[in-house]
């Protein structure tokens, strides 16, 4: 018997036994050379070269795509400051007529931004760290730093992000009228946490906030912790023009201020004027000693003003 008289006699079985052989009578066609007459298969002369389906047999399901859909980009929340709340406590507000207070906070903001554009005659390293802070408690420091924010922020060529690093005794979003639950101890807590979870966007358009968060016992391990090593690098290094602001603890009340000094590239010490005694100045300027870049503001000074002498008032 002939190939073709033996692929005939197949396909006749399988078309008894219920297979669809439309698909092998069109292969068979597609299988002859151009003579008409079909090429031998010495391997397997009986078998079809195209695998017939079964009549109820569905298609086979197409394979997914490993590639996965791409995930949408975390967003900060939206916030409103109480620019009269703010107003009232003293604080600069932008779009206000020009006051003394503005141009004081000018004055002290203009040598830091000159550290952190490569202007002054030695750049530090982290130079847009800056970390507010004061000998003891009530000096006016979370003041200066909430209104060096705004300041900094009013600036063309800066953003800047205030954090709220106070981690003991946080005021600083209270007085801007801003409540929030998570913050800083939470991102430094759980890694699984993005950054963009708990920053706050203001209607100040250059001003975002980084609330404190969920109060930790171990607040200093976690400050000197490597997750707060890696945060401070992606803060410092992640954006050219953004310029961070730390309102945080007194020197010589706890010890997470000299935790965080260590990793600034710039420190701004508040000393209130007529008050704070000079071995508390002392006390506190040595803590930070061996900084690059130690400026100090005199706040809540009350005497004479002449050239060289500047009053900032804190209420």
């Amino acid at each position: 018997m002939s190939t073709i008289e033996q692929a005939a006699k197949r396909l006749e079985q399988l078309r008894r036994a219920g297979v669809d052989v439309s698909e092998l009578s069109n292969s068979t066609t597609d299988e002859t050379n151009t003579s008409g007459i079909a090429e031998p298969n010495s391997a397997l002369p009986d078998t079809p070269v195209l695998v017939a389906h079964e009549p109820n047999t569905p298609a086979p399901a197409a394979t997914p795509s490993t590639t996965s859909a791409p995930v949408s980009d975390r967003k900060s929340r939206q916030i409103d400051l109480d620019f009269l709340k703010m107003q009232r406590a003293g604080l600069l507000v932008p779009g206000q007529p020009r006051s003394q207070l503005e141009e004081e906070i000018r004055i002290i903001k203009r040598p830091l931004l000159d550290n952190v554009k490569e202007q002054s005659a030695i750049r530090p390293e982290r130079a847009n760290l800056i970390m507010v802070t004061s000998a003891m408690a009530g000096e006016g420091k979370t003041q200066t730093a909430l209104n060096l924010a705004v300041s900094m922020a009013m600036e063309l060529d800066y953003t800047v992000l205030l954090v709220e690093a106070d981690v003991i005794r946080p005021t600083a979003l209270e007085r801007l009228g801003v409540k929030a639950d998570k913050g800083l101890l939470d991102l430094l807590q759980h890694p699984g946490m993005d950054l963009s979870d708990v920053l706050l966007k203001t209607n100040i358009p250059k001003l975002t906030l980084l609330p404190t968060g969920t109060g930790n016992a171990r607040s200093t391990e976690l400050l000197a912790s490597g997750a707060m090593s890696h945060l401070l690098n992606e803060l410092a290094s992640k954006y050219n023009d953004r310029v961070i602001v730390f309102d945080t603890p007194p020197l010589l009340s706890t010890t997470e201020s000299r935790v965080l000094a260590a990793q600034m590239g710039q420190v701004v010490m508040v000393v209130e004027a007529a008050k704070t005694s000079l071995t508390m100045v002392k006390q506190a300027f040595a803590t930070v000693e061996d900084h690059p870049v130690v400026m100090t503001v005199l706040n809540k000074y009350r005497g004479p003003k002449g050239h060289n002498t500047y009053g900032y008032y804190a209420p």
